[in-house]
């Protein structure tokens, strides 16, 4: 899609019209200071931009040359779209520490309603309610802070979700997106 007129299209809308202006007149300062011609300013049908997916003043706030070319360039350089994510991360309280979470079981007849992003216990309070690592065996006996999410239901997949996970959900609300960022982030620290 291009994200002008998606952009333009939802500020003409009015449901978040003042959000939408907000974000059309970030893109437009995104084509002036010459990273990318509107023709190639393409992204979702809500104004998400490359490979990344962020909305223009996101961009304008957290995007990099890394490549030194004199563009920061989210649509073709993963270069510049890799080291962008890693500052929005950055900057959104990321701790290299720690992980973002992990996979957890449930007990039987465990009341699905203790759970949220807002509702933060940690783990040996976890471990008290009967919650057990994926593999079955007892928490990490650690004070640190985690949320329990469902993002598949109560019977689908189940994590305690640390702050890192809540840094994933400041660039995006989703929990298919941030599970899926979590995962990668998995998959790059702990590659061969």
């Amino acid at each position: 899609f291009s994200t002008l007129s998606a952009l333009a299209t939802l500020a003409y809308d009015g449901r978040r019209e003042t959000f939408f202006k907000k974000e059309f007149f970030a893109a437009l300062k995104i084509i002036d200071e010459g990273h990318i011609t509107s023709e190639n300013m393409k992204g979702s049908w809500a104004g998400a931009m490359g490979q990344v997916q962020f909305m223009p003043t996101s961009f304008n706030a957290y995007a990099v040359d890394y490549n030194n070319d004199g563009k920061k360039d989210i649509w073709n350089s993963r270069a510049d779209a890799l080291a962008s994510a890693a500052n929005y991360l950055k900057q959104a309280n990321w701790d290299d520490t720690y992980t973002w979470g992990r996979q957890v079981t449930l007990p039987k007849d465990y009341d699905a309603n203790i759970s949220g992003l807002k509702l933060t216990k940690t783990l040996p309070e976890w471990q008290a309610l009967g919650i057990r690592t994926f593999e079955g065996k007892s928490l990490p006996n650690v004070v640190l802070d985690a949320s329990l999410i469902m993002p598949d239901g109560e019977n689908g997949r189940i994590y305690l979700a640390y702050n890192n996970y809540k840094s994933i959900m400041r660039w995006n609300r989703s929990d298919y997106f941030a599970t899926s960022v979590a995962h990668l982030s998995d998959a790059i620290k702990f590659r061969d």
